[in-house]
């Protein structure tokens, strides 16, 4: 893990879990998304469409098993749903700004559920400048949201009410390879969401992303001449 990304991270944790400097955390964890998110600006500056397609290491174990355009559209997903649906309870930017209609994603869900070519036929499907519109909405609406919460609001714990509402819109995908994430995310109380999806989420898949680049700037021009 990127060195200053997880110290970050651990400072984070370390201020949120104390009342006097909960909001200092908050600080500390916009700046780290602010840190990745220029990592994530970066690739749409410097990688072709081809690049944000690319599956290198489709056969491997991990998060760099994907195409980057796919994790950008899964880390995404997955906040615009735990942010709006569990954490505020309010509407997902996806639907609010018609983003189905504008991203054109054969699925609405989280994507768990796709798999090796399943990742690179969905990832070309993507519109990637609405792709990067929802990102920066998300991250905004999200960061409006966690600049509301209260210390108090850490403990708050997701209520089975939400998570039957949560599957009732269908946003994940029933797959054994998905269905887990909602038990997964409705076993934690606020304070665990913005430790998981809100951060080390974008850090994983920024860094799976960082790898697949670095593959793809090496080997992608050899492949060309094949």
């Amino acid at each position: 893990m990127n060195k200053e990304w997880s110290e970050l991270h651990k400072t984070m944790q370390a201020q949120i879990k104390k009342k006097d400097t909960f909001q200092e955390g908050i600080d500390t964890l916009f700046d780290l998304r602010n840190q990745l998110m220029q990592t994530i600006v970066s690739f749409k500056d410097e990688l072709s469409r081809e690049e944000f397609d690319a599956i290198p290491f489709i056969n491997a174990d991990g998060y760099h098993s994907k195409t980057i355009a796919y994790s950008l559209w899964h880390i995404f997903r997955i906040e615009d749903i735990v942010a709006h649906i569990l954490v505020s309870e309010t509407e997902q930017v996806f639907s609010a700004a018609n983003y189905q209609e504008r991203i054109n994603p054969p699925v609405i869900t989280t994507g768990n559920e796709l798999v090796k070519r399943e990742i690179a036929d969905f990832s070309k499907q993507l519109n990637l400048e609405e792709l990067y519109s929802y990102i920066f909405e998300v991250k905004e609406s999200t960061e409006k949201i966690l600049k509301s919460l209260s210390y108090g609001e850490l403990k708050k714990k997701i209520s089975e009410e939400k998570k039957e509402y949560l599957k009732s819109l269908q946003v994940v995908s029933t797959d054994e390879k998905a269905i887990w994430l909602i038990d997964y995310w409705c076993n934690k109380n606020v304070q665990g969401l913005i430790q998981m999806p809100f951060s080390r989420h974008w850090i994983m898949h920024v860094e799976a992303c960082l790898r697949i680049k670095n593959k793809e700037r090496i080997f992608l021009p050899m492949a060309k001449m094949i």
